[in-house]
């Protein structure tokens, strides 16, 4: 069964910043599987061979049930932890995040490798972006052309994303609806159409929007 809504990452994106003359590298992925969370960990590796450190961490599967982290020698726990709790935090799914440190002779202590890490996860993660993938099913609501308007300014005022509007002898709009809410969605158009509609349910997909996770001042 799919997950209905869930936090992820917009594809690969990328972070470095210097702390006290290490430079970090934070590289982020969106991931189906582990073999594919490996396989980008292996690449980042091959591309800065000369790193001192390659520590990753990663979340995947449909109830976070695959967690996995790395120090890749870095001190027991002051770089994978941080970069899987900076993940898990912001509730992010299928996601491998990967840090490379080229040290730069000064020591940062484990406090200071805890802090490194998890901002550098932190930044990286803010700078690629948070999508909310979202399980629709697309529907295609088939009417007369003198029922269109109404219809229209419905899907547009409730703002259900229309994914296309095709002409033909009669018009059929194909909506994207919450899947648990298809029942619902159709009951109302019959009542705001007294029945005049015709209803296609097709294929559930995921569509994405732009996620703005809220700081910790909207908490209550």
């Amino acid at each position: 069964m799919k997950k209905l809504n869930y936090l992820t990452i917009k594809q690969f994106g990328t972070f470095e910043l210097d702390i006290r003359k290490s430079r970090f590298i934070g590289h982020v992925q969106r991931i189906k599987n582990e073999a594919e969370a490996k396989q980008f960990i292996n690449k980042i590796k091959d591309q800065n061979k000369k790193a001192t450190h390659n520590c990753f961490g990663y979340v995947i599967g449909k109830d976070d049930h695959i967690q996995r982290k790395s120090d890749n020698g870095e001190p027991a726990n002051t770089a994978g932890t941080p970069i899987l709790d900076v993940i898990k935090m912001k509730h992010l799914h299928n996601v491998v995040v990967v840090i490379t440190r080229y040290f730069g002779g000064i020591k940062l202590g484990a406090g200071g490798l805890i802090r490194a890490y998890s901002n550098i996860t932190t930044d990286t993660i803010n700078n690629t972006g948070i999508v909310q993938r979202i399980l629709q099913t697309k529907i295609d609501v088939i009417v007369d052309y003198h029922e269109f308007n109404p219809l229209n300014y419905y899907l547009k005022q409730n703002h259900y994303n229309v994914i296309n509007t095709e002409y033909t002898s009669k018009v059929t709009v194909t909506v994207a609806v919450n899947t648990p809410d298809i029942k619902t969605f159709k009951n109302k158009i019959i009542s705001l159409l007294s029945n005049r509609v015709t209803f296609k349910v097709g294929k559930k997909m995921y569509f994405e929007v732009d996620y703005h996770q809220p700081t910790k001042n909207n908490f209550s």
